[in-house]
């Protein structure tokens, strides 16, 4: 099983009081935002930008299916970090498997919540399905295996 540390990228975010119900808990819906950001600035960080992919490809990335389960509340103030990693990678879909974990001054972390998003590429004019762009979907997969073969050298050696 792969832990904390074996995620394809980070992203940190500090809960503000926005972010929070009436008892200063990170609203439920919220974590769907902070799963986003982070997928975002990931593909930002591989190059890949949203505007500049629909303007020049006429494709987007949208939702189609979220599962999230929610073990442990984040509250006001809080530096909550979203780990994320592709789980499969389609001709139209990317399923991604994300986690939200809080860091406490001491060093330890607290899983929160982890989720399963699955999204699609679509045609901007039509939203209907279409191939990831050849291009994205090589660095994606290129970012994706380096992502596992550090998570596999880092992984402790199976007892013989």
């Amino acid at each position: 099983m792969r832990g904390m540390a074996d995620f394809d990228t980070s992203w940190s975010i500090r809960v503000y009081y926005e972010d929070t119900d009436a008892g200063g808990v990170v609203f439920y819906a919220n974590y769907l935002k902070f799963f986003e950001r982070a997928r975002t600035e990931w593909l930002r960080s591989l190059g890949i930008e949203q505007l500049e992919l629909a303007r020049n490809t006429g494709m987007i990335f949208i939702v189609r299916a979220t599962a999230v389960d929610y073990l442990s509340p984040a509250r006001l103030d809080d530096l909550v970090v979203v780990k994320s990693r592709i789980d499969r990678i389609g001709g139209a879909s990317v399923d991604f498997l994300q986690e939200a974990w809080r860091d406490a001054p001491d060093g330890t972390s607290e899983l929160l919540a982890r989720g399963s998003i699955k999204i699609g590429c679509v045609a901007a004019a039509t939203l209907r399905p279409g191939k990831i762009p050849a291009h994205v979907r090589s660095v994606m997969q290129s970012a994706a295996r380096a992502a596992n073969t550090l998570a596999n050298a880092s992984a402790p050696a199976a007892a013989a």
